[in-house]
């Protein structure tokens, strides 16, 4: 599932014309992901087209995203630490559900809606306790 909340508006976003990076790091093991983004590989399964989910999971890089990427939790709640001003600013829908999400801060947003781009490169921070600890058995 993902794509977008078809009960609420969907936010301006110029797609990237020309690939960026983003260093993703996860606060949980420390471990950072570096992504070449190459704009026209991006293909919007999880969240917006383009979106910082998106990017992630074609890396497999995990953020949690109970909803799917529709706007509809604050699971893939990340910190833009850097780059922030590449992503067009949280719509009202998204700045209610970051409402809902702890550890919330001025370059707080949800990974499915915050779309980049492609003037800079971002460092995106993966808070620890946005993990799902909960594995299926086989």
């Amino acid at each position: 599932m993902g794509g977008v909340n078809p009960y609420i508006q969907k936010g301006p976003a110029a797609r990237a014309t020309r690939p960026f990076k983003v260093t993703f790091v996860d606060e949980a093991t420390g471990k950072s992901t570096d992504v070449a983004v190459d704009p026209a590989a991006l293909h919007g399964h999880l969240g917006l087209d383009g979106s910082l989910l998106d990017i992630a999971d074609s890396a497999g890089v995990e953020i949690n995203h109970s909803c799917g990427g529709v706007c509809a939790c604050s699971t893939c709640h990340v910190h833009v630490r850097q780059g922030g001003a590449s992503c067009p600013p949280a719509t009202e829908n998204e700045e209610d559900e970051l409402d809902k999400a702890p550890d919330v801060s001025m370059d707080s947003r949800l990974s499915c809606q915050c779309v980049p781009d492609g003037s800079q490169n971002l460092l995106v921070l993966i808070p620890k306790w946005n993990r799902n600890q909960v594995q299926e058995g086989h």
